[in-house]
């Protein structure tokens, strides 16, 4: 390895590239090796770094630190001992049969006839989240993802257990609905509701797996989606509204057989609770729309991870979720009020939750913190403590796959940042 101090300001381009900030290219475009080793914190509260970056450069000045360790490490390597000063800025002195460098002395000549063996000392790694601003933790993901697994099944137990408790159509016919008074019902519309459903599902699980801290993001829209639909198993139990229109064919009940009821759980969970795959023909779960809940929050999780400058794509997506949500209504399939409380909920347990996880202070519980009076308070400390700021929207390839790094000689995964404002 070249020493650092000696690169080029080319060089300098070439390994933000492979390090994937790019971002910083601009910026550092006249700096050569010597001046990258020497840039510290305060570099960044002032133009141009500081327009580059949320972060204060914690993520480039750690691994300007990881360079000056293997740069100090050359320079020793090549044996370049005595009183000098290094390119990094740390100073070696020789003092008799000895050498301070950098605090740590070591022998360079015999002493008593022995000759002295190099020792290596292993200097321990601090944990992740004490290493950058936004560990990845894993392990985090996969509990709120189990969480919001047992909150979907949960809910689905809970509209076979509702849907023996719904009145029949000419016990208590369908409630009057401003909306159903103004438009006739579509037969087609609760299909094109659903079709946009699952496009705006595609589109951001391709854009979750896309971004550089899907760990972080993800673990956000597992713990939210999963509250809202434990949420809407309480209004649904505690409320049981009539069907919304005669034109509804609920499955026969089944009172009493809980192998049946256990198979039409299942039926219901396989094809995603979606009536396009016929897989749900049960009613009571109304108040609120299940539907509303994915086509707001999809939306709302699409638009805040993406670059602000692709106001195309938030536009599709925008009038993808307005389309649907109007189908709904459209199809008579739910009352308004259920999309109405279904918007509102999904909309403000969003914006509360990432105003908490973008404030540390709100992260503390206190007297003067009335959020942390909520009862999920314990859960997004768990999942958010060690997050740091507001989480970039940095995409990379959600690779490397080990096939292409043996069929790709010096191949590699390239982080690119497409925007952070």
């Amino acid at each position: 390895m070249k020493e650092v101090g000696l690169w080029s300001v080319e060089e300098v381009s070439e390994w933000l590239v492979d390090q994937g900030m790019t971002e910083y290219s601009e910026a550092l475009r006249n700096v050569d090796g010597r001046a990258l080793l020497q840039l510290s914190e305060s570099d960044f509260r002032s133009p141009p770094l500081s327009r580059v970056t949320g972060d204060n450069g914690h993520q480039l000045l750690e691994r300007v630190e990881t360079l000056r360790i293997a740069n100090h490490m050359e320079v020793h390597k090549n044996g370049k001992h005595g009183s000098s000063h290094h390119t990094n800025g740390h100073v070696s002195i020789t003092i008799g049969n000895g050498a301070i460098s950098n605090g740590k002395i070591r022998n360079v000549e015999p002493k008593n006839g022995f000759h002295s063996e190099p020792v290596q000392i292993h200097i321990p790694l601090p944990p992740e989240h004490e290493r950058t601003s936004f560990p990845t933790e894993w392990s985090k993901t996969g509990v709120a993802f189990l969480y919001a697994v047992c909150c979907f099944v949960t809910t689905s137990v809970v509209i076979s257990v509702v849907h023996e408790r719904v009145p029949t159509k000419e016990e208590s016919p369908p409630l009057p609905d401003k909306f159903f008074d103004v438009f006739d019902r579509v037969q087609w519309a609760f299909s094109i509701c659903e079709i946009n459903g699952m496009l705006l599902v595609s589109m951001w699980l391709i854009q979750w797996l896309l971004l550089k801290h899907r760990a972080i993001v993800g673990r956000r829209f597992f713990f939210i989606v999963g509250t809202l639909y434990l949420y809407r198993c309480v209004t649904m139990y505690v409320t049981t509204l009539p069907v919304p229109g005669m034109h509804f064919k609920c499955s026969p009940k089944l009172v009493g057989n809980y192998e049946a009821q256990l198979w039409r759980i299942l039926k219901m969970i396989s094809g995603g609770g979606l009536s396009i795959t016929g897989s749900h023909s049960m009613c009571g779960d109304y108040l609120y729309s299940g539907h509303t809940v994915m086509l707001t929050l999809t939306y709302l999780f699409i638009k805040e991870y993406s670059p602000r400058r692709f106001w195309w794509y938030h536009c599709f997506c925008l009038g993808l979720s307005a389309v649907g949500i109007f189908f709904i209504l459209l199809a008579h399939d739910h009352y308004t009020v259920d999309v109405v409380v279904a918007y509102f909920i999904t909309t403000r347990l969003f914006w509360w939750y990432h105003t908490m996880a973008n404030q540390q202070i709100l992260k503390q519980k206190s007297q003067g913190n009335t959020f942390s009076r909520v009862w999920w308070f314990f859960l997004f400390q768990y999942f958010e403590q060690n997050v740091q700021g507001i989480v970039p929207r940095n995409y990379q390839l959600p690779l490397p796959l080990p096939f292409l790094w043996r069929v790709l000689p010096g191949s590699r995964v390239v982080y690119s940042r497409l925007d952070s404002h």
